[in-house]
């Protein structure tokens, strides 16, 4: 199987603008979130109550089907976000919101955990970290025709995540302070690179 890169982070971060900066310089396959196209992202941005476990069970298969195709890819794959922040992040903060009720949230957890472990985790963890306040603008500029989370999820969305990060495996983290930088300038880009060959060159 081919490797697997995860870009994971807070919403608003500059995962989006990596995954797609990094696959055109280096010749990786990408793999985006789909924030219109998924069948109840609008309906839940209507009523999360009501919508929160299809959308979390649509987008969690979504995510392992898109894990799989890149694995079965001769280059690269790197993938906006993945299956471990939709169910860390994402599939946590609508449970601890009320939008699941308990039993929902252990659907959510058992179909997460037999994906990954089908799957196997991702080669690499890139964890783009950043204050709130950096966050917060970009979150709230990005204009996103539909968006799930709030402006007021980013701090509690922020916990989570790095409560998660904290058990990933050193040997597949690589954490990058994303607070000043500029995921669209080439030298940027160009550095990031440079840090995955590195850790390329580890694996072989």
């Amino acid at each position: 199987m081919g490797k697997l890169i995860a870009v994971i982070g807070n919403s608003g971060v500059g995962k989006t603008t990596l995954t797609k900066a990094i696959a055109a310089r280096e010749g990786f396959t990408p793999a985006c979130e789909q924030h219109g196209e998924r069948p109840f992202q609008h309906a839940m941005a209507r009523d999360s109550q009501r919508y929160a476990l299809a959308n979390q069970l649509d987008y969690l298969l979504f995510r392992a089907e898109q894990e799989y195709d890149l694995r079965n890819k001769p280059t690269i794959g790197v993938i906006d976000g993945g299956l471990d922040l939709d169910f860390y992040g994402f599939t946590h903060l609508f449970w601890q919101r009320g939008y699941l009720d308990d039993a929902e949230f252990g659907l959510c957890a058992r179909q997460y955990h037999l994906l990954r472990t089908l799957l196997g985790p991702p080669d690499l963890y890139i964890h783009l970290a950043a204050p709130l306040s950096p966050i917060r603008s970009r979150f709230e500029q990005r204009g996103r025709p539909v968006e799930i989370a709030e402006a007021q999820d980013l701090m509690l969305l922020d916990e989570l995540i790095t409560a998660w990060v904290q058990q990933v495996e050193p040997q597949r983290l690589l954490t990058l302070d994303a607070g000043g930088i500029d995921f669209c300038d080439i030298n940027t880009v160009a550095a990031v690179a440079e840090q995955i060959s590195t850790w390329e060159g580890g694996q072989k």
